[in-house]
């Protein structure tokens, strides 16, 4: 199929963006990569009398280390995230989830604020957006705001940004120490959505003693999720005394709308989710303690 026909805008400032985008109201939808939108209207899964095109906004893309976090424009591509080398060393977890989304051709074009900003259940970005504690700056005609990781996604393609609001950038913070990362997920074949997936950052202090931990879930629910009943239970503990497999089965706590579709069965994806977070954990816990600290280039 074909979408239905659209007008197609390509403002030249994002400040034109954000002007047209209020303009036009509920009639027009903003599109950076694409790579979600376009297959959802070829199929009229979506409807719009109007496109308003940010890819070519310069403004909106690059990656810069300010103070204790890393900023990264929303219209930065996926391929650009997963090979940066700020990236690597300031959010590893980010160049861990890169090359789980979709394919090379999709990175290509993707951006890293398009695949927040859609806020797929399944999407490995808003999982690490999630995990980390990352802020969204969001513009709009009455000025910018931020919205904190926790209160940004609402549930299945939906986020708290108001109508007339653009996704312009986002800011990760910086892990720095004994910090260790994993990606781990479970799809019929590479590139599918995961059916279930953890993404797992955890420190520890001097004392192998867990510091800090941040858990995402994809493909849990309706959005992404935290696992806060398992962050609760490591943080303070002698890392040795921890199982993963416990660990895997707290992160399952309190998950009351797991889907039940083709893939697999609510308690299906649930047993599937519950081994990726003691696997991602292990990684994680690993790299922690044996490998040298993940942010040291820029402590």
């Amino acid at each position: 199929m074909k979408p239905a026909s659209f007008d197609y805008h390509r403002p030249d400032t994002i400040d034109d963006a954000v002007a047209l985008l209020s303009e036009l109201g509920d009639d027009a939808k903003i599109i950076a990569g694409g790579q979600s939108l376009v297959p959802m209207l070829a199929m009229r899964l979506a409807y719009f009398d109007h496109l308003i095109d940010i890819s070519r906004l310069g403004e909106l893309r690059g990656i810069e280390r300010r103070g204790h976090e890393l900023w990264i424009g929303a219209g930065t591509t996926e391929a650009t995230v997963g090979a940066d080398d700020q990236v690597r060393q300031a959010v590893p977890l980010l160049t861990r989830a890169t090359p789980f989304v979709g394919h090379f051709q999709i990175r290509n074009r993707g951006t890293l604020g398009g695949s927040i900003a859609h806020a797929d259940a399944a999407g490995e970005y808003p999982a690490a957006a999630l995990a980390l504690d990352a802020v969204m700056e969001v513009l709009s005609p009455r000025g910018r705001r931020e919205i904190a990781a926790a209160d940004f996604f609402a549930g299945l393609w939906e986020t708290t940004m108001e109508p007339d609001e653009v996704l312009t950038g986002v800011r990760f913070p910086v892990w720095n120490g004994r910090s260790g990362f994993s990606v781990r997920e479970f799809a019929r074949r590479h590139g599918d959505f995961a059916i279930a997936g953890a993404l797992v950052a955890v420190q520890l202090d001097d004392a192998d003693r867990v510091s800090r931990c941040g858990i995402g879930l994809l493909g849990l629910g309706s959005t992404v999720r935290r696992a806060p009943a398992a962050e609760a239970a490591v943080v303070g503990m002698p890392v040795g005394e921890l199982v993963a497999e416990e660990i895997g089965r707290a992160a399952m706590t309190g998950l009351d709308d797991v889907p039940t579709d083709l893939q697999g069965s609510a308690s299906y994806r649930t047993q599937v989710g519950a081994t990726m977070v003691a696997r991602a954990w292990r990684e994680g816990v690993h790299e922690a303690i044996d490998e040298a600290p993940a942010g040291a280039a820029n402590a």
